[in-house]
């Protein structure tokens, strides 16, 4: 039923996209008109277009237009011209959609579109890509349409300067990485005034490869941490209450299979008592699991760990006074490797070792909830569709798929599954051997880095016959994530007759694999080898080159089609479709012909996982011989339900884990807009004394409760804390003697007499350096309380679980601690910042130099391989780095003399390459 009203009215995508074709007619309806302008006509359309939106047109009112002035545009500069859908790709972006579009159909095209006509509002357009090779190449080529038309294009990438990033975020386009923009972000609400900060807003977003960055990034946070201050007396106090405590077995539960430990009710009272003794939990708490407490719980967990689960010359050894931790599974040491969140710090103060400081976190986001602070947030990519659920659900965004501009001619062939993975390599190296020898380019698409290893090593040792003549391995390439520019070079050649690339992952390359190869990428490439030789080429030479290189690639893509096309050879299915669509997206692109298979086993992890023993024992009753592979469709179905459950079981983990951060996200923007609010203000008395107001009526009411009678009033208590707080020496029991007086006169007394205090304090200095005095110390006390906050809700994510055991929802209880945390924030802002006015003693003297800055860690760990993303931006140039990590690194981080090595000599910093194409690609 459905199936049939599918085929008579057309999916909903179907109708989204054909209601977009009458916008497009009109801008083909536009194109001659445009034909006819001059260049300096097409550019003034930029100026117009500004002036119309200045008088109250809107963006929708000028769209038509400007997409066919860009259009235009792209053919005067690049020589290439938008298709009809390639238009409504760019009409989806504008919407704030997701253009899903297949390989090859021209995304980074689709994205001026859209780019253009919402910088023509001056309010920062921003373009991201998947690393700093895709932003430079895209800035540069693509800014060849926005520079015609007036508009000014920047690129964010790793090594820039404040003064150049800030002159990137003023232009009207800027490119960059989800890490370069997110740490800016965070940076930003680290300064201390506005002309330090480098972002200017977030209004309009397209995401290149967007579920990659979106989906698969985001997975872990954007962290800047920094060391903190020296607690090595709290670790060793808490060390020794817990090794005192241990020595009773039953304040302990200790759980070996799950390597956890646990404090008993016992142990939760002895340790509670033993605590609030030595006065180590805070003052007016109800007892350990308080929410003010929650750090002090933490370490004593943490010390806890330290003894009970961590042994001795097993897990760590000691040396020279450090404790180095060793590798289970080889037994060697592991230099320079800490575990974190204080159990290191835990295990040093067990061991009697010097403690070394912890990073503390200074500022914190997701990639979820950075993207979601832009008005406008938009994507493409080639596989968007099966993740649509999560799009929709956390982003507020809908996929449309985009139909090709020519009909698909690729065949995917049913899934090949053997029983062993012997099997299935044979007949791997067997189909791609086939291909080789008719000269059909293929592609292979692997899980892991080290499977990718592993089928390179079983290449190479692979002997067959060749026109009569026995052959010893197969010529090939590996393409590995670190090296983009070699990358992008590879994969233009991946669609040379007989070519072999085997990749891990093939989302974000940038780069089309194009049948014959790349015209572009091969001038590129010679360009730089000839002024690698110190010869500047003439355009006439450059002319003649390309002229060669293209009838050159006519043979060899005649020869490829003839051949079948790319064939795409998928050694594994990958837990998520998207990522196996990428793959088989590779080939056929506008047209072309081309062939797509999987060759799985049993022994596959997604196989074995879910169905390895089942399958195998069908396939032995049916009787399958050795190297024989069954397929079917059904077979197919099968695994793409496994996948399914996959992604769910994922979706969910994501999920849950920004259920969290949105509880610490909506105190991130209060605390970061408040802060904002106090570095552009000049003028932050109000403020300071409406909070000077705040803790008197907080401590009168808590001395004072105004239920109560006048003989039940603290007052001894109120006036050490009036003294403490406001530097007031006040007759406080004589105002309490009085008769019939009410708290409220006492409190109205007590404001006035701090207000003199005040005055007379401002009277020391001038009033603006007092207004400077007073901004100082709200922004330190912000960021001081801020990242105390950061410290107790991280302590709390780890320990709210067990809320679970109590037949409590953890996130409730994590939303109801962490309010209360943070209302706890605000009231010791506004009395901190309250006595360091009222009490600090103001000494004039000579200005001491500057101390240095405090030293910044940048953290994005990579979901796959679990390192951080951002360690070589902090790595100096004598690290042990491969070439072009080192190449990656900015020009002042070379030593002295470098720049004088000749361009075609060995690179000083021993990578084996010329210095070229080293380190002398940034001379």
């Amino acid at each position: 039923m459905f199936g049939f009203a599918k085929s008579l009215f057309g999916s909903s995508n179907d109708r989204k996209v054909k209601a977009m074709q009458g916008r497009v007619d009109k801008i083909n309806a536009l194109e001659p008109q445009m034909q006819a302008l001059t260049d300096e006509q097409l550019r003034a359309k930029t100026v117009e277009f500004r002036e119309r939106l200045a008088k109250g047109e809107s963006l929708e009112d000028l769209q038509s237009e400007a997409f066919a002035v860009v259009r235009e545009a792209a053919q005067r500069t690049l020589g290439q011209r938008h298709y009809d859908v390639q238009m409504i790709g760019g009409m989806i972006l504008h919407k704030g959609g997701i253009a899903e579009m297949r390989t090859g159909e021209g995304k980074t095209l689709v994205g001026t579109t859209a780019t253009y006509l919402n910088a023509l509002e001056s309010k920062g357009v921003h373009v991201i890509t998947v690393n700093d090779y895709l932003a430079k190449r895209d800035a540069d080529w693509m800014g060849q349409v926005y520079r015609f038309l007036g508009l000014t294009v920047g690129v964010i990438v790793n090594g820039l300067s404040q003064s150049q990033r800030q002159a990137a975020y003023q232009s009207d386009i800027t490119y960059g990485t989800n890490n370069e923009f997110g740490f800016d972000y965070l940076r930003d609400n680290l300064v201390y005034d506005v002309s330090e900060m480098v972002q200017r807003g977030h209004n309009f977003v397209i995401v290149d490869e967007v579920d990659s960055i979106l989906i698969d990034e985001a997975r872990t946070p954007l962290i800047i941490s920094g060391p903190t201050e020296d607690r090595s007396d709290f670790y060793r106090i808490i060390d020794g209450l817990v090794k005192e405590l241990i020595k009773d077995s039953e304040t302990f539960e200790h759980d070996e299979k799950q390597r956890q430990v646990l404090l008993t009710e016992k142990g939760s009272e002895t340790i509670e008592d033993v605590l609030m003794q030595g006065g180590h939990l805070g003052e007016d708490t109800a007892g350990l699991y308080d929410a003010a407490n929650v750090s002090v719980v933490h370490h004593v967990n943490q010390a806890l760990r330290a003894n009970i689960l961590y042994t001795r010359d097993k897990d760590y050894i000691v040396k020279a006074g450090e404790v180095i931790l060793i590798d289970e599974f080889t037994g060697r040491m592991m230099q320079g490797r800490r575990l974190s969140e204080g159990l290191h710090q835990a295990i040093e103060a067990k061991e009697g070792a010097d403690i070394q400081p912890e990073n503390q976190t200074l500022a914190s986001v997701t990639i979820q909830n950075y993207f979601r602070l832009y008005k406008k947030l938009s994507g493409m990519t080639g596989t968007a569709a099966t993740e649509a659920q999560e799009f929709g659900d956390i982003y507020k965004m809908d996929v449309a798929e985009i139909p090709t501009n020519r009909p698909i001619q690729r065949i995917d062939e049913d899934d090949e599954v053997y029983r062993t993975a012997a099997e299935k390599n044979a007949a791997i190296l067997k189909q791609i051997e086939d291909c080789y020898r008719r000269g059909q380019p293929i592609l292979i698409g692997t899980v892991t880095i080290e499977k990718s290893e592993q089928l390179s090593e079983l290449l190479s040792k692979h002997e067959f016959e060749l026109d009569g003549k026995k052959q010893k391995g197969i010529p090939h390439n590996v393409l590995n994530a670190r090296y983009h520019e070699q990358e992008a070079l590879i994969v233009a050649d991946a669609g040379v007759p007989g070519a072999v690339t085997i990749a891990t992952n093939m989302a974000g390359r940038g780069t089309d694999i194009q049948l014959g190869g790349n015209s572009e990428m091969h001038i590129a490439k010679w360009r730089q080898e000839q002024q690698g030789l110190g010869i500047e080429p003439s355009h006439e030479a450059e002319k003649a080159e390309k002229a060669r290189f293209e009838a050159e690639i006519a043979e060899r893509k005649a020869a490829a089609l003839a051949a079948g096309g790319l064939y795409v050879l998928g050694t594994e299915r990958h837990e998520s479709r998207r990522i196996d669509n990428q793959l088989r997206g590779r080939t056929g692109r506008q047209g072309d012909p081309g062939r797509s298979k999987f060759f799985l086993c049993c022994e596959d992890d997604l196989l074995r996982i879910f169905a390895g023993d089942r399958l195998d024992a069908i396939m032995r009753s049916f009787g399958v011989q050795e190297g024989e592979a069954i397929t079917h469709k059904w077979l197919n179905k099968a695994i793409a339900t496994a996948q399914k459950r996959v992604e769910q079981r994922n979706y969910e983990i994501r999920k849950n884990l920004l259920k969290y951060d949105d509880v610490v996200n909506d105190q991130r923007k209060a605390v970061f807009e408040q802060r904002q609010e106090f570095m552009e203000s000049s003028d932050l008395s109000e403020i300071v004394t409406e909070m000077r107001r705040d803790v008197i009526e907080d401590l009168v009411q808590r001395h004072l409760p105004p239920k109560a009678y006048a003989e039940q009033w603290d007052v001894d208590g109120l006036d050490e804390r009036v003294q403490a707080v406001l530097g007031l020496q006040l007759p406080l029991k004589d105002w309490a003697s009085e008769e019939g007086i009410a708290n409220e006169e006492i409190q109205e007394r007590i404001e006035k007499a701090a207000d003199v205090r005040a005055a007379e304090r401002e009277q020391i200095l001038s009033a603006e350096q007092m207004r400077s005095v007073e901004k100082n110390f709200l922004l330190q006390m912000i960021d001081m309380q801020w990242r105390e906050h950061l410290v107790h809700l991280d302590h709390l994510r780890n320990v709210i679980g067990l809320r679970g055991y109590g037949q409590r929802d953890p996130l409730n209880e994590y939303k109801t601690e962490a309010f209360s945390l943070f209302e706890k924030l605000l009231g010791d802002l506004r009395t901190n910042v309250t006595r360091w006015l009222m009490t600090v003693e103001f000494q004039f003297a000579e200005p001491e130099p500057e101390p240095a800055p405090l030293q910044f860690t940048e953290v994005h760990m990579d979901p796959l391989t679990g390192e951080n993303e951002r360690a070589l931006a902090f790595a100096g140039a004598g690290a042990d780095l491969t070439g072009e990590q080192r190449a990656a690194l900015p020009v002042s981080a070379l030593p002295a003399g470098w720049e004088r090595t000749g361009r075609n000599a060995d690179c000083p910093c021993g990578s084996g390459k010329k210095f070229k194409h080293c380190h002398g690609a940034l001379v």
